[in-house]
């Protein structure tokens, strides 16, 4: 019976994954987009992919933030939706990322390889066999995220530089916490920045351990902002373009809205997505006489566009939205879709633009002034509350108005206006979907 030889202390457990190359495979059948053979609804394991049709900024060029309408073609996928649906897609890393990292490494892109298990562990079912360098870091490995304290862990088994190896195993201690706080989550650094930031270690990093060392890119949700009734085959969401500053000197960018932002199907040719749709957490009710009240913010329109497109072509017109947003001019998403339900009588919407007059004002100040409406409609005609936006202070704001308005118009105490809202979100007439 052979010994069993003891690992030394730094050094790493064998990878999950070895990687075998191939001299006689070109890198040519992976990126193919794989259309479902067989008649199924899209999913998780089987996306389907999707053409993207449109690409628009709907901000204005001055605005700070970009924010865009994206279209896509869905014919012949069996892909069905209501309103408070999601749309989910699994991000690409830029062209950028992928040349530095295969650099770094000293990878071909163009490399073609087959992955084995080491154990019992099933080769990951999105990376097709065989699979290309390129392919594996456009599409899977995360090297755009931030790194946890195991990264830096598996990193210094590497290590031979001696600088190099005492910063990783300070960053993967228990007292070294703080550093790396600062380090990597408050500038919000990234992998990819730190395999450059230790450019010994990385030399020596083995290709085996990539799927050991980077996560999974994870897919994203959005919210559907069109209805299948309004616009058949079509799917629509409303995406904000995420980057702000750190002390880093490249601006932080978000990986799946960049994305986005970058692909351009009137300069690139076809461009597919490969999409699947999910249940949200929103419904709306489906009798035609309960009344809906929105309150959507920013991109937090994006749900609401779709119920109120559903809505109106159920015949349901007793829709109020309430809209906020910077400026009149610069981001009010969709202004002439609303004047145009506005003046056929199936959309009262109020609006609250917070930077187009010296006082700020919000769409909860907007809620207070209209107490009078909104208690009748809830009191009287059973109408569903709805908030969809960024979780940060809106949404409490907005719950603080609402019992304002149930005290003010209804004669209830505080407390009984509390369990008022508290009762209408256990019977689902209250309801919010919020993000970060």
């Amino acid at each position: 019976m052979a010994a069993v030889i003891p690992l030394r202390e730094d050094e790493p457990l064998p990878p999950t994954y070895t990687f075998h190359f191939l001299d006689d495979v070109s890198e040519k059948t992976e990126d193919r987009l794989r259309i479902p053979t067989e008649q199924s609804v899209p999913s998780q394991s089987r996306p389907f992919p999707a053409r993207l049709v449109s690409n628009c900024r709907v901000t204005d060029s001055s605005h700070f933030q970009d924010v865009r309408h994206i279209e896509f073609d869905i014919s012949g996928s069996d892909i069905q939706f209501s309103a408070g649906d999601v749309v989910m897609m699994y991000p690409c890393n830029a062209p950028e990322d992928v040349q530095q990292f295969c650099e770094l490494l000293r990878l071909d892109p163009g490399a073609t390889f087959s992955l084995r298990a080491t154990g019992s562990t099933a080769v990951p079912p999105r990376l097709p066999q065989p699979c290309s360098v390129r392919h594996l870091v456009e599409k899977y490995l995360d090297v755009a995220a931030v790194p946890r304290r195991s990264f830096f862990e598996l990193l210094s088994t590497f290590a031979t530089n001696e600088v190099e190896k005492e910063k990783l195993l300070e960053f993967s201690s228990a007292a070294g916490q703080d550093e790396l706080h600062s380090y990597c989550n408050r500038p919000r650094r990234s992998a990819l920045e730190v395999l450059a930031d230790f450019p010994h270690t990385t030399a020596e990093l083995k290709v085996d351990f990539l799927l050991d060392l980077f996560p999974e890119i994870q897919p994203r949700s959005f919210s559907i902002a069109s209805s299948l009734l309004a616009h058949p085959q079509r799917l629509q969401i409303l995406v904000a373009v995420v980057r702000y500053k750190t002390k880093m000197y490249k601006p932080r960018r978000g990986l799946c809205s960049s994305w986005f932002a970058s692909l351009d199907p009137r300069a690139q040719g076809a461009v597919y997505v490969p999409l699947w749709v999910k249940k949200g957490s929103l419904r709306f009710p489906k009798e035609k006489d309960p009344p809906v009240i929105m309150v959507g913010p920013g991109t937090g329109l994006a749900p609401f566009r779709s119920a109120v497109q559903e809505r109106i072509a159920e015949g349901k017109h007793d829709n109020v939205l309430f809209f906020g947003c910077r400026s009149e001019s610069k981001d009010f998403f969709y202004r002439a879709e609303w004047e145009e339900k506005m003046e056929a009588g199936h959309l009262t919407l109020f609006t609250a633009f917070s930077r187009d007059q010296e006082e700020k004002v919000y769409v909860q100040q907007r809620v207070r002034e209209n107490a009078e409406l909104l208690w009748d409609l809830i009191a009287n005609r059973s109408a569903c509350f709805y908030i969809a936006g960024n979780a940060k202070d809106m949404p409490s704001s907005v719950c603080d108005a609402l019992k304002e308005v149930f005290q003010q118009e209804g004669g209830l105490s505080s407390e009984e206006a509390e369990q008022m809202l508290l009762t209408m979100e256990r019977t689902g007439r209250f309801q919010s979907e919020t993000w970060s």
